[in-house]
């Protein structure tokens, strides 16, 4: 039986300098799922992820996570994180201290389990790296990894491989899907890319321009685990075909 973990409705963002950024946000994501968000640029994505991280307050409606609203789960240490476009790593700590750091803050600074999550990017012959000594997928690797250390129920990831080439950024998605089934945390994530969304997703979003609504929930029913080959086949074509039409009238 699947468990509800986050519950949105109604959701309503205005800000203080009138700008209305969501209206009528609707979203039920059960533990243990994958889903992605896309939409125009400006339409609210990045906004209605900072509201279930409890980064930022709705306007209007209601917002839950396991009952709670988000301010209280992450002061009650349900365990939350979120990966941002750019890797935020702290360019004075190596690689291993980066990933260390929200472990020090909670008190729990265990150097078992930062030597488990580098071993799981791939990352532990660099673990006393500086980031200025890494490539741009090797520090979003570890942007990824220190969001891992935690053990999250939910990871909240904001368009996280946007600067990659896309060589790169396909295998982040695959290592990503295989973290994802490892663990079976529950994500959500925003993109532009559509076949990104497909490849990763078990559902995508598609939000509308602002303010932003969500308009079309499409499921994506492939089996996992995910074959790299499987962004040539028809069907995914088919997927990707129809998120883009609902962008399109989407105003994207």
């Amino acid at each position: 039986m699947t468990e509800t973990l986050v519950v949105a409705r109604h959701i309503a963002k205005r800000f203080s300098s009138g700008v209305e950024a969501l209206r009528d946000v609707d979203l039920q994501m059960e533990r243990g799922q994958f889903a992605s968000i896309v939409g125009p640029s400006g339409c609210g994505k990045s906004t209605l992820l900072r509201l279930v991280a409890g980064l930022d307050e709705p306007s209007g409606g209601t917002l839950t996570i396991q009952g709670r609203s988000p301010t209280e789960a992450r002061r009650d240490l349900l365990d939350l994180a979120f990966v941002f476009q750019d890797a935020t790593l702290l360019p004075w700590r190596s690689v291993e201290r980066n990933i260390v750091l929200p472990l020090e803050l909670r008190g729990e600074a265990n150097p078992e389990r930062v030597d488990q999550v580098l071993a799981m990017v791939g990352l532990t012959d660099f673990a006393s790296a500086y980031p200025a000594q890494l490539s741009g997928g090797m520090r979003m690797r570890a942007s990824i990894a220190r969001a891992l250390a935690t053990q999250p129920e939910l990871l909240l990831l904001d368009e996280p491989f946007g600067a990659l080439d896309e060589i790169t950024r396909q295998r982040l998605n695959e290592e990503l899907l295989r973290l994802w089934q490892q663990d079976r945390w529950t994500g959500l994530f925003i993109t532009h890319n559509v076949y990104e969304a497909v490849f990763l997703s078990q559902r995508v979003l598609v939000m509308s321009a602002r303010p932003g609504r969500i308009i079309a929930d499409i499921a994506v029913p492939f089996d996992h685990p995910r074959d790299p080959d499987l962004r040539a086949a028809p069907e995914f074509a088919a997927i990707a075909s129809e998120i883009s039409r609902q962008l399109g009238e989407a105003g994207a």
